[in-house]
């Protein structure tokens, strides 16, 4: 495919009908396992601080393709009757740069992140998890639950977000999409006492989970704090754990690991692997039924890639977007 054929424009619309969630799953899964074996080039990251909120640019290559996503993330958007995240993917032939699609990235935005939670739970729960506490209730948290309810057998649910009544809907929603209980929290410390899981997907700029918040063998997945100002994980608690990154350096620069480097409290060594090596078999994932254990979860280029390029070829099959020549 050259640019000769035409750069494929694909809107949210389109994005939304190309792709699912277990097709994303799949192909996020098989990132972190090329990722872990070495067969894909680390991804990079550059933030760029604006009014109430950023961008943020994400780049990678996998497969022979290459992609970088552009968002933009606003928090007060809702106010607008805007998406607070809204951006663009550029997907190219890794071989000769070839332009071959520009798509939305709202949609597989969200869905590669919340397979890439679920690839977390598959590899690193605890045998038999089946209670879940999920922390931030909007768009996120939706497709979070979604996509843990595919990899875990869960048996009751636990909704938290600073907005209560948020929370409720969400609660009522899930319970009757999913077919199991979910019950909006008023205590978060109540419902992490009797949860095996927790997912935390929040804009959260001050840590909410401490020591002793979580119970022994519970896992964490860490959504949220995908910039240097977020942070949902007290940098203590985080140390305490064993921790298990997307990608070390990322974390490192924007994750929760990040605040916990900067506490003194860890070092890149207190890291016991990263995602891909787990899901590769070079590194076992959890060692014991009472460790707690913590995904950092910034949100990779290489996730990007890997559900651009699902989509892509889901179009070419199928004859959907519009096929435009940028060099005309």
């Amino acid at each position: 495919m050259t640019a000769r054929d035409g750069t494929l424009v694909l809107s949210r619309g389109d994005v939304e009908a190309l792709l699912d969630l277990d097709t994303c799953f799949l192909a996020v899964e098989d990132a972190f396992r090329r990722h872990g074996i070495g067969e894909a080039k680390p991804p990079g990251v550059l933030g760029v601080p604006g009014r109430n909120g950023g961008f943020h640019v994400k780049a990678g290559i996998l497969n022979g393709f290459f992609a970088a996503k552009v968002n933009g993330n606003f928090f007060e958007n809702e106010r607008r009757g805007l998406p607070r995240i809204q951006g663009v993917i550029v997907l190219c032939d890794a071989e000769t740069g070839s332009p071959l699609a520009l798509m939305d990235s709202v949609e597989i935005t969200k869905l590669r992140t919340a397979a890439a939670t679920a690839v977390a739970a598959k590899h690193l729960a605890r045998p038999g998890a089946r209670k879940l506490t999920l922390v931030g209730c909007g768009v996120q948290g939706r497709a979070q639950l979604r996509a843990l309810s595919r990899v875990l057998a869960l048996e009751a649910v636990f909704s938290f977000d600073e907005e209560e009544e948020r929370a409720r809907r969400f609660a009522n929603d899930m319970a009757v999409e999913l077919g199991f209980p979910v019950t909006a929290a008023s205590d978060l410390r109540s419902a992490l006492s009797a949860s095996d899981v927790v997912a935390t997907c929040t804009p959260s700029k001050k840590p909410f989970l401490f020591p002793g918040f979580l119970r022994p063998g519970t896992f964490l997945a860490a959504v949220g704090a995908d910039s240097e100002e977020k942070q949902e994980v007290d940098a203590a608690l985080l140390a305490s754990c064993t921790i298990v990154t997307d990608v070390t350096d990322q974390c490192a620069a924007i994750g929760d690991l990040h605040h916990a480097l900067a506490s003194g409290l860890a070092t890149r060594d207190s890291v016991h692997a990263e995602l891909g090596e787990v899901v590769a078999g070079k590194k076992q994932g959890r060692r014991t039924a009472e460790e707690i254990v913590v995904f950092d979860s910034t949100g990779t280029a290489l996730q990007d890639v890997a559900a651009a390029t699902a989509v892509y070829e889901r179009a070419r099959e199928t004859g959907r977007g519009v096929s435009l020549s940028l060099a005309a």
